[in-house]
């Protein structure tokens, strides 16, 4: 069962679900998702863990206070805190995110290390730690300028050609008898694919994290790659940072998305990372 709520914070009112039992984990959604898209590695993580999703600010049913604007990393961290200060107040949580929800996983780790057990995070595109990050950067300026002109469909088709061949289809996403909760998670983010690229991809990519408060709680963090993505920019930040962490990259499958391509393996990973077990 999925008991759904909402919490304001400053500038905004959160969206929230949460089912199963045990320890809390947060999962944390790429750009321009939302709860649900997180429903297969969710449900399959829910006999483990008290499973916590959101709409982050701005996206499907989390509104904003007032018009949107760019999007900020420690604002989305600062979201995630006070939702695990309200379902979980006097215990730190596991947090997993994948993409941009991996960013928002590492800046909570680094400024507010107390609420987080242990985190996992699945190929965040940090583009500022790479050596040629103006390029990757310049990039992102692109399709932002595109999108400006040409609209949605010709940035899209900009960004998946920049990203190689990253992104892979997801078969519980597609097809004529999908359910209710499916179908209306479509319609949003469709509804929030343009205000990700509006408001989120520069603003997100130009973050940069902070090496410094991660080492000192690198024991705790987790850095993940698709196996698909190897030879593709997305997992390039996340093996830079393992790499001056002196981290393991852990490998998951499918290739940037691939918690919606492989959700069971993705959960069961998850899993081992964050508690050491296996099923």
């Amino acid at each position: 069962m999925i008991t759904q709520s909402t919490l304001r914070v400053p500038g905004a009112t959160l969206h929230h679900e949460l089912r199963g039992t045990g320890p809390l984990l947060l999962l944390l959604p790429g750009a321009g998702g939302d709860a649900a898209v997180l429903d297969p590695v969710a449900d399959a993580l829910a006999d483990t863990f008290t499973v916590l999703t959101h709409d982050p600010r701005g996206y499907s049913r989390s509104t904003l206070d007032g018009p949107h604007t760019e999007q900020r990393v420690p604002v989305h961290a600062d979201d995630a805190r006070r939702l695990l200060d309200a379902v979980s107040p006097a215990e730190p949580a596991y947090v997993a995110g994948a993409s941009s929800g991996a960013i928002v996983a590492l800046d909570l780790l680094a400024r507010h290390p107390g609420r987080v057990r242990r985190a996992v995070a699945h190929e965040p595109p940090s583009w500022s730690v790479l050596p040629d990050a103006a390029e990757q950067l310049a990039f992102f300026d692109e399709v932002h300028e595109l999108f400006a002109r040409e609209g949605l469909e010709a940035a899209g088709e900009r960004f998946l050609r920049g990203i190689g061949g990253a992104m892979e289809p997801a078969t519980w996403m597609r097809g004529p008898d999908l359910p209710p909760r499916t179908r209306d998670m479509l319609v949003r983010l469709a509804a929030n694919a343009p205000l990700a690229v509006e408001h989120e991809y520069r603003s997100f990519a130009a973050y940069v994290p902070d090496l410094d408060a991660l080492a000192a709680v690198r024991h705790r963090l987790t850095l993940a790659i698709g196996a698909r993505t190897r030879p593709h920019l997305p997992h390039r930040p996340a093996a830079l940072m393992a790499d001056r962490l002196d981290l393991d990259l852990s490998l998951f499958p499918g290739a940037h998305n691939g918690w919606s391509t492989h959700p069971a393996e993705t959960a069961n990973l998850l899993r081992t990372h964050l508690l050491g077990e296996t099923r």
